[in-house]
């Protein structure tokens, strides 16, 4: 699934190569803050000539690493053996002090932080734009609204699209809030207490300052896992409220409605038995996804109660919801944005669905119309459900308009200019471009 779906800055994010040259990148940032520290036992300058022999000896060797793993059984005993062989004598004051979840939780920091800038970019640059489009463009296209799936009054088509934008936006915002959460990194030693005499808090603010962390304000051996649950409930509600507007452009879409069409490409084929199909692929796609995206929100979830100041637990659960949810999230953002982009959106249809209502749309406007002249509320709707309902077991019989002109307990209280001024559509148009503005307000 990662290498089918991944883009190529997501895919090298989550490498292994690209993994183990943020633990040697953490590793220096430490080593520079302790030996800036008074009586460090660090060589001052010690930091620079490392990252100075690194940059001329090449990258960390993934697959040496794996080699010194097999006999350590320790990813990050494996890679500072590794490391010593490259980078010589200066790489034994690496990792003075620290634990192996100093350099892991902090280096997960940073690749999280990047990837929900990917994902974040994704939805302002793509996603955002293609629902603003399409909204404005259809801001005063009247279609039918619905509810319970059954016609209901008159909506504009742009306000499906910009329903969707507005809740993108507010995606946007929780992820934003759970990027802060989660880049935050620990250099406080084997249970958070700075134990090993090395490090204190000052070294390890300097350290995780350069690489533009803050410092969890209590640790354990980890950092606290609900900041990760944070993140991945974000990622599962930006899911979600794609899966919304993927499920009204799926139903959109069905023979019998027909308001919206999918992008087509000539050569596609939609059935491989009947060859009239043309199917919502791509929505049905990503109402699956989603369901796979809100699972990793709960694994993150069940690895917040950790025993004590640590256990594995949440380990070996994170290397796969950390990667798989991010490039999930960053793909179902890129499809939708290409689904949206892409759709047609058949006004004709619209029109003659709305016009198959048989203006039973206007039965609350006649209802509230009828309750102004004195009429009691329930007197109202009974008088007007009585001719709405006839009208649906009577197909072909008198219209709904019809029916109201020519009841007497109708036309001697409305005149037939108030009875028309119920079923204008414009009337049931006239707040969508306050609705507009208060949502795109520039």
């Amino acid at each position: 699934m990662i290498a089918r779906y991944t883009r190529p800055d997501m895919a090298a994010l989550w490498s292994e190569s690209r993994r183990l040259a943020l633990f040697l990148e953490v590793e220096l940032a430490a080593t520079a803050a302790l030996e800036a520290a008074p009586s460090s036992p660090v060589p001052f300058g010690t930091a620079t000539r490392l990252r100075q022999l690194y940059a001329q000896v090449g990258p960390l060797d993934p697959m040496r690493v794996a080699e010194c793993e097999q006999r350590t059984q320790h990813e990050v005993l494996a890679f500072l053996e590794h490391v010593e062989e490259k980078l010589g004598s200066d790489a034994r004051w690496l990792h003075f002090g620290l634990t192996s979840s100093d350099v892991l939780d902090t280096v997960l920091a940073l690749q999280l932080r990047e990837a929900t800038q990917i994902i974040l970019r994704g939805i302002d640059d793509q996603l955002l734009p293609a629902l603003r489009r399409q909204a404005t463009a259809h801001q005063l296209t009247p279609m039918i609204g619905r509810t319970h799936g059954i016609f209901a009054e008159p909506i504009s088509a742009g306000l499906v699209f910009l329903g969707s934008y507005a809740e993108i936006e507010r995606a946007k915002v929780r992820v934003q809030r759970a990027q802060k959460a989660i880049s935050v990194g620990k250099l406080s030693g084997a249970v958070g207490v700075y134990g090993s005499g090395c490090f204190s808090p000052d070294v390890e603010v300097a350290a995780l300052s350069s690489l533009g962390l803050s410092v969890e304000s209590v640790p354990t051996q980890v950092v606290a896992r609900d900041r990760h649950a944070e993140l991945l409930m974000a990622l599962s509600l930006l899911g979600s409220a794609i899966e919304r507007l993927s499920v009204n452009l799926r139903h959109m879409q069905r023979s019998e409605v027909s308001e919206v069409e999918e992008a087509f490409a000539p050569g596609q084929k939609g059935s491989s038995a009947m060859p009239h199909k043309k199917n919502p692929i791509s929505a049905e796609n990503l109402c699956g996804l989603a369901r796979l995206l809100r699972s990793s929100a709960s694994a993150a979830c069940e690895n917040i109660p950790l025993w004590h100041e640590r256990d594995i637990s949440h380990s070996s659960v994170e290397r796969v919801i950390m990667p798989d949810a991010t490039t999930l999230a960053d793909y179902m953002v890129q499809r939708a944005a290409k689904l949206v982009g892409g759709l047609s959106v058949r006004v004709d249809r619209m029109a003659q669905n709305l016009a198959s209502s048989g203006d039973l749309y206007a039965s609350e406007k006649v209802m509230l119309a009828l309750v102004r002249t004195g009429l009691s509320r329930q007197h109202a709707y009974e008088l007007v459900q009585r001719h709405a309902l006839a009208c649906v077991a009577e197909r072909g019989g008198p219209s709904f308009l019809d029916r109201l002109q020519t009841d007497p307990q109708v036309s001697e209280r409305l005149s037939q200019d108030v009875l028309h001024h119920c079923f204008e559509i414009a009337t049931h148009l006239q707040h969508v471009p306050t609705i507009f503005a208060r949502t795109l307000p520039e």
